[in-house]
């Protein structure tokens, strides 16, 4: 716990944890070091989620080559859901509430009465617009095992970050030709 504080300050201090660019300067600047910070980033973006998980994945297909990028973006991103799934099983509700508002916390959890909710588990990790990390949380709270949960994570999380990301990066194009820039 320590050390992640000590990280968390040591990335706001270089600005990685709120500016993409600084991110992605640092990345370039340290070919060894750069993508596991990156990583680490996505890990900590996930646990925390502070910062808005899009950027940071869109971020990783801006600084890296595109197939490193999704690498990248798997890797930290699974780890990261797999923390934060134990972290809601550790310390539940309360846990969630720290970064979730009750309204929210509230619609969510109601699913976790219906017979379904596997299924709609699942489709939220597959869709790239999806409410990942609340989802992630509240799953935290229900019957699915820790086994299970991480094999729908590996398997769904390419599809929303490819997805995710070719969407902004490719409708940011679309949206300057539309716009005349």
């Amino acid at each position: 716990m320590l050390g992640t504080f000590v990280l968390v300050i040591w990335f706001y201090h270089l600005g990685i944890l709120n500016d993409s660019n600084a991110l992605k300067d640092f990345v370039n600047q340290h070919s060894v070091c750069g993508p596991l910070v990156f990583i680490l980033v996505q890990i900590f973006q996930v646990v925390f989620p502070v910062i808005p998980g899009g950027v940071t994945t869109v971020a990783g297909f801006l600084i890296f080559d595109p197939i490193l990028a999704f690498f990248y973006n798997y890797v930290g991103i699974v780890i990261g859901s797999i923390i934060l799934f134990i972290l809601v099983r550790l310390y539940g509700r309360k846990f969630i509430l720290l970064f979730v508002d009750e309204k929210t916390f509230y619609k969510y959890e109601a699913k976790l009465n219906t017979q379904n909710y596997e299924n709609f588990f699942i489709i939220c990790m597959l869709s790239p617009i999806s409410p990942a990390d609340i989802v992630v949380m509240i799953t935290g709270l229900s019957r699915i095992s820790l086994k299970r949960f991480t094999f729908i994570i590996l398997l769904t999380k390419p599809i929303s970050i490819i997805s995710y990301s070719y969407i902004w990066i490719f409708g940011g194009n679309i949206l300057k030709l539309l716009l005349g820039h």
